[in-house]
């Protein structure tokens, strides 16, 4: 493929792998929120807060790479084109706000993140109770916002794909050139 229709190796890896973590976030997050207080929900907020932060450096290496490799253009009528410039514009907000939004919740819980159960990280704002509850609802609404941006993600490839009959989806499929 042309390097002007095609992305990089690097940023369908990055793709993929931020895929699955969000996706493992996401699954993780609704499964441990209603279980009971044990070791083991404990170990499974430690794990989200893990997936979070990664997904958090990650978006800075996206971003990083991105802006030394351009995409290619997207594919798609010029109101399609845009509204891909605003999901994705969306999407990478999305990807910095929930983890940061995530780290301030834990943070007012007085609950600091500790990445990989070696790694403490600085807590961004001290303990407050009403605080705490505020930062939960912001990241449950952005968790919730990224999910519902992802969907639509997915199913505009879809649409891409089977509707269209263009590349937009095998393009980001395509492991080598």
């Amino acid at each position: 493929m042309n390097p002007e229709k095609a992305y990089t190796r690097t940023a369908i890896s990055l793709h993929w792998l931020v895929a699955v973590l969000l996706f493992a976030g996401f699954a993780l997050g609704l499964f441990m929120v209603p279980l009971p207080f044990s070791p083991s929900k404990l170990k499974f907020y430690a794990w989200h807060k893990w997936l979070g932060v990664t997904v958090f450096g990650l978006f800075w290496l996206r971003l990083v790479w991105r802006h030394w490799h351009r995409p290619p253009l997207a594919l798609g009528s010029g109101w399609q084109r845009s509204a891909a410039r605003l999901a994705h514009a969306l999407l990478y907000g999305l990807m910095f706000a929930t983890p940061i939004s995530g780290w301030l919740y834990s943070s007012s819980a007085g609950v600091q993140t500790v990445y990989l159960g070696i790694l403490p990280l600085p807590d961004l704002i001290g303990r407050e109770a009403g605080l705490k509850d505020f930062m939960k609802m912001v990241h449950y609404g952005f968790s919730m916002s990224m999910a519902s941006l992802v969907l639509i993600h997915i199913l505009a490839a879809f649409k891409h794909h089977w509707v269209n009959r263009d590349d937009t989806l095998r393009r980001m499929l395509r492991w080598s050139r």
